[in-house]
């Protein structure tokens, strides 16, 4: 999987494969050198789910057994050194939906039902809350302000990334805390790669028309075919511009 963290200065591409026993994860240094919070990206190995779903599942929308399900979380939590009971799961939607949670929050999606919907961003200045977003091809999103002390956690596929996520997530935390942007390490997260995500003229004309003043709007539509009305979008240069 490619993965990829932006850093402003240096352009760096950085990320960490961890393991923990069976279980691998990513994680960024610059996010685990901040001293706010912990984190991690899990990867479809280390978990106890079997079949297309293994083997760590952590959706139970997926027929997977809950035992399962259950099980994957609770070696993700062992790795955070946190509880199960501390996860705050999204509701996503591809909206750029952005919902302030605390400690209240805690264990909803997993112990307890959700009372929100279509939200596809999460954030918390409140220690012991684990925001908890979801990806197969879609961009996350992770935001630390180690000034304020508050997290932002952002799922953000081609949707998402044309109504600006990224800025709207920064802008909550700044609404909610006080944040000012320049303290703010954003990091972009595993997703998609532009030699894989081929999509049609309704999907890359939004991009066009939403990034036309972006100086690399060529890196984020590439080789477009005016015959196929194909082309080939790259997300994660797409979500650099608007966090930039």
């Amino acid at each position: 999987m490619n993965c990829m963290e932006f850093n402003r200065k240096t352009s760096e591409s950085v990320i960490l494969e961890k393991n923990k026993g069976v279980l691998k994860y990513l994680q960024y240094p610059s996010l685990c050198e901040s001293g706010v919070c912990r984190h991690l990206f899990s990867t479809r190995l280390g978990g106890v789910s079997e079949g297309d779903i293994g083997t760590m599942n952590l959706s139970y929308s997926r027929g997977d057994k809950k035992e399962n399900v259950d099980e994957n979380f609770r070696r993700i939590a062992d790795v955070l050194d946190v509880s199960v009971e501390q996860f705050v799961l999204s509701d996503q939607t591809h909206t750029n939906n952005v919902l302030q949670v605390g400690k209240k929050d805690c264990g909803k999606g997993i112990l307890k039902p959700r009372d929100y919907t279509d939200v596809d961003g999460l954030v918390t200045n409140e220690a012991g809350v684990v925001l908890s977003t979801f990806y197969a091809d879609c961009v996350p999103l992770f935001f630390v302000d180690p000034v304020k002390k508050a997290i932002g956690l952002s799922h953000s596929g081609w949707k998402g990334t044309v109504s600006k996520m990224g800025k709207v997530t920064v802008e909550k935390m700044t609404q909610c805390f006080g944040c000012d942007p320049k303290d703010v390490i954003a990091c972009i997260g595993p997703s998609i790669c532009v030699d894989c995500y081929e999509v049609s003229e309704d999907v890359y004309s939004e991009f066009e028309r939403v990034f036309a003043d972006a100086e690399n709007i060529s890196k984020i539509v590439v080789n477009k075919n005016e015959e196929t009305k194909k082309a080939y979008l790259d997300l994660w240069q797409a979500n650099l511009a608007v966090l930039l």
